[in-house]
């Protein structure tokens, strides 16, 4: 049965998400409980179990929300500053008092359950894919061969970003950004970086 996309269903998914990202900043994925979204929300706990069914649903709901917001994607005429935008976005989100800790336990929430790892892989596909505009433009103006992998491309800037975040768990500089998008325009304008 389709929810209707307005009302009192729209109303409650919006409160029980803010409550979500909320509880998720201020405690992380190990602290976030269906009984504190319900509370926050002002949403009734059965309701919430109902409707979502757990905390991986919880976050399930919110990455998909997330997944449908636009991303402000730079259109500077080069693709290697376009690619440093977008870098900097994904390193000042991490950096951000309030976005930040969320996307942080986004994260810590994929490696420790299945559902919450495939929502976030979907969240991830939806924004490559929409970053990848940047290397279609190039590919117009013939900075890049045709057949250049677009979401890959994104994918090859970011994950230096990734890895310093939550694997060595590194500061991320702003000479880290440059290095790591410089590094996926000089891959992709060598061809390396090709649909299969």
């Amino acid at each position: 049965m389709e929810r209707r996309p307005g009302g009192r269903s729209a109303r409650v998914r919006d409160a029980v998400r803010q409550a979500t990202l909320a509880e998720l900043g201020e405690h992380g994925y190990s602290g976030l409980t269906v009984e504190s979204v319900a509370i926050r929300s002002g949403v009734h706990k059965t309701t919430v179990y109902r409707r979502w069914g757990s905390v991986e649903g919880l976050i399930a709901d919110a990455l998909e929300l997330a997944r449908e917001e636009p991303w402000p994607i730079p259109d500077t005429g080069s693709l290697q500053d376009d690619l440093r935008g977008i870098v900097r976005l994904v390193q000042s989100g991490f950096a951000d008092p309030v976005a930040g800790p969320i996307s942080t336990a986004f994260v810590a929430a994929a490696v420790q359950s299945g559902d919450a790892a495939r929502s976030l892989h979907d969240f991830f596909a939806a924004r490559h894919d929409q970053a990848a505009v940047v290397v279609r433009r190039a590919v117009e103006r013939g900075e890049l061969p045709a057949d250049t992998d677009g979401a890959d491309v994104i994918r090859m800037a970011v994950a230096p970003i990734y890895y310093r975040l939550f694997v060595t768990c590194e500061p991320v500089t702003e000479r880290d950004v440059e290095r790591a998008a410089d590094a996926a325009a000089a891959a992709a304008r060598a061809g390396v970086i090709r649909v299969a």
